[in-house]
This record gives structure tokens, C-alpha cells and sequence, in this order.
């Protein structure tokens, strides 16, 4: 019952199960051999139909292992850009929104915007640009552009119980909403630093992938 009513509280969406399932049905890399060999994997919520919601209704997950047993933790994120650089850009191309993909070994542990440690990006990334201002994300495969961005995994303010609007947390970077959620994703992920090096996959699928 203790169990039943975490989860609850937590409110989890998904199961380790589906995320590698999808994963692997995309054909991408699952990692499993090991102690903290994470795989972040984001989930998009394709039930808003690209609408601009300006809420943390996406999730980061990790999936990964300790002494062969299974670990799963998942957590309210955005993997869109909020409504305020949606329509103030900056980028005359138009703001920037994550292509899902798998992106290996495209993260490292490093400061986010020079003030805090964070997931940062250390290899070309691919988004799309959203530049007509209006209430949706426009995903044209034209628009496509693949670069450094600074599309970094961080999180968004310090409130106890997280932030409920994205707003200006986002201008394309993958983001927590919850400091505590980050706070334990980064100890994840300074564990895997020391066994694997600097170097971190981030894989973004949507929802209806699973």
C-alpha cells in the first residue's frame, strides 16, 4: 500500500518496461551493462497536438541499474519551449524546439548559463524553428537546423513544490520543473561521471511512441 500511494503521489506515468520498449523500437541504444549507465530519456506529450500549453506536462526519465537491481525514476518536465520565447524570439529563425532522436553521448556535466552544474550540450543537436508567434509548434521538417545551441537538460526555479508554468524556463532546453528531481538527476548523473567519463546520451521520444 506504501508503494501504491508513492507512486500515486508521484505521479507516475510510465514504467521502465514501456520506456525501453520504445526506445528499442526505434532502433536506438538501451543501456544496460553496469552500475549508473543512465539512459535520460524524455518523453513529449503528444496529446496536446503541438499546442503551446506553457506547462510542464512532458517527462525526463532515467532507467538504470545498481548491483542488478532495476532503478526507475521519472519526473514533470517540458521538452518544448515556453510561450514567452515562443513569441519573443531569439532567434530571427525562430525559436528552438528538440527534434526527438537519440542523441549520443551529445551531454556533459557543466555549468548552465555559467551558474549552476547541469547537463549541458557538448555535440550538434537538432531542432526545429518556430517563427509565426502563433499557439502551436510548427514542426516542418524544412525548418530543420543542426548546431550547438545551448539545449541543456537544467531546471527551472528553486519553489518547493516546482513550477507549474514554463514561461520563460525554456527557449528549447529540456527542463525540470521540480529543483528536488533535478537536484537527485544530477547525483545520478555525477555517479555515472566517475565510471564512464563526461559523456551522456539523451534520447527524447513522444508519448504516443509508447
Amino acid at each position: 500500500m506504501q508503494v501504491c500511494q508513492r507512486l500515486l503521489k508521484r505521479k507516475i506515468m510510465y514504467s521502465r518496461e514501456q520506456i525501453e520498449e520504445a526506445v528499442l523500437c526505434k532502433g536506438y541504444k538501451w543501456f544496460e551493462n553496469g552500475d549508473y549507465n543512465l539512459n535520460i530519456v524524455g518523453v513529449r506529450n503528444s496529446k496536446t497536438n503541438q499546442e503551446i500549453t506553457n506547462k510542464f506536462d512532458d517527462k525526463v526519465t532515467v532507467s538504470y541499474s545498481v548491483n542488478g537491481e532495476l532503478k526507475y525514476e521519472e519526473w514533470n518536465a517540458t521538452t518544448d519551449p515556453g510561450i514567452y520565447y515562443s513569441e519573443n524570439l531569439l532567434n530571427p529563425d525562430g525559436v528552438a524546439i528538440l527534434k526527438p532522436n537519440q542523441y549520443r553521448s551529445t551531454y556533459k556535466i557543466g555549468l548552465h548559463q555559467g551558474k549552476y552544474e547541469a547537463l549541458t550540450q557538448r555535440l550538434p543537436v537538432e531542432v526545429y524553428r518556430d517563427s509565426n508567434r502563433d499557439d502551436n509548434y510548427d514542426l516542418n521538417e524544412d525548418s530543420l537546423e543542426q548546431g550547438m545551441f545551448g539545449i541543456n537538460i537544467h531546471r527551472a526555479g528553486t519553489f518547493i513544490n516546482g513550477s507549474t508554468q514554463i514561461d520563460k524556463w525554456s527557449a528549447g532546453c529540456q527542463v525540470l520543473s521540480k529543483e528536488s528531481d533535478f537536484n537527485l538527476l544530477m547525483v545520478l548523473a555525477e555517479k555515472a561521471r566517475t565510471l564512464y567519463g563526461n559523456s551522456f546520451t539523451y534520447t527524447l521520444i513522444e508519448s504516443r511512441d509508447i
